[in-house]
C-alpha cells in the first residue's frame, strides 16, 4: 500500500530529509586520498548523535554502520573499513537518519583527489539522471515515467542501470511502498499521486548491469569489476510539482 503524506509529515520529512544532506555533505569534505572510510562512519555517528537525532541504517536488518560507503566498483552497502583512499578513487556515501519517527535517506558519490575523464562523466551522468528522474515525479504520472528517464539517460550515454537494487517510498519506514527501479516502460506503474514521497536512487555502472553480493552478506559489487556511481534524493509529489526534501 502507498501511503501518501499530509503536509505536516512531509515537512517532518524535509526536516529529516535536510540534516542527513547537510552531514554528508560535511563528509564529501573529508573525503581526500589517504582518509578510511571508517573515519568517515566515525564522523557522521558523531554528527548524529551532536545534532540528537538516531541513525536509521545501524541495526537495520543486522547492518553495523550509520553509513554506506562503497568505493571503485562496490554498488550500494559498502561497510565502512580501515581501507585508505587514494586519488583516483570514486566513493558513494548513503546514509539515513530518523528525526521524530521520520525518516531521511540520501546519497552522492564524491572523487577522491583528481579522478579521470571518464570517471567524471560517469558521475554527471548518473547525476543528471536523477535530475531527470526527479522531473517526471508530477501527480498525474506515472511510475514508469521516473524509471525509464533513468534508464534512457544512462543508456544513451552508454552506462547500464542496476536491476537488483531499486529506489523506495519513505515516511515513518525506511522503506515503502512503491519500489522505484531505475529501468522501465513511460506511462506505466502506478499513477503519482500528491503526498506520495519517494526516494529516488539512480545506481549507474561503467559496465554491465550485473551485481553480485560479497560474502559479508552486506557489499554489493559490479559483476565485470566496472566503477559505479550512486545518488539519491527524496522527493515530495506537490500540486505545484516535485519538492527535494534532502535540497540544501
Amino acid at each position: 500500500m502507498i501511503i501518501c503524506k499530509s503536509a505536516a509529515e512531509i515537512e517532518k520529512l524535509r526536516r529529516s530529509g535536510r540534516l542527513v544532506r547537510e552531514i554528508l555533505e560535511e563528509m564529501r569534505q573529508k573525503v581526500r586520498p589517504g582518509a578510511t572510510t571508517l573515519e568517515l562512519e566515525e564522523y557522521a555517528e558523531k554528527r548524529i548523535r551532536q545534532i540528537g537525532i538516531k541513525p536509521a541504517f545501524k541495526g537495520y536488518r543486522g547492518y553495523p554502520c550509520c553509513l554506506c560507503a562503497s568505493i571503485n566498483n562496490e554498488v550500494v552497502h559498502g561497510i565502512p573499513s580501515r581501507r585508505v583512499l587514494a586519488s583516483g578513487d570514486i566513493v558513494s556515501l548513503d546514509m539515513g537518519v530518523i528525526v521524530d519517527g521520520y525518516y531521511g535517506d540520501s546519497a552522492l558519490t564524491v572523487p577522491v583527489g583528481e579522478i579521470s575523464d571518464s570517471l567524471k562523466r560517469l558521475l554527471r551522468v548518473t547525476e543528471e539522471s536523477l535530475q531527470l528522474a526527479i522531473e517526471q515525479a508530477r501527480a498525474g504520472k506515472r511510475l514508469g515515467d521516473i524509471s525509464a528517464a533513468v534508464q534512457r539517460h544512462a543508456e544513451q550515454a552508454g552506462y547500464s542501470v542496476v536491476r537488483e537494487f531499486v529506489g523506495h517510498g519513505i515516511g515513518r519506514s525506511l522503506h515503502e511502498e512503491p519500489q522505484i527501479p531505475n529501468f522501465g516502460r513511460a506511462g506505466h506503474g502506478p499513477v503519482l499521486k500528491e503526498g506520495m514521497v519517494l526516494a529516488i536512487e539512480p545506481m549507474v555502472n561503467a559496465g554491465t548491469s550485473d551485481v553480485r553480493v560479497l560474502d559479508d552478506h552486506w557489499t554489493a559489487v559490479t559483476a565485470d569489476g566496472g566503477y559505479s556511481a550512486h545518488f539519491e534524493h527524496m522527493v515530495a509529489i506537490t500540486r505545484n510539482g516535485p519538492d527535494v526534501l534532502t535540497q540544501l
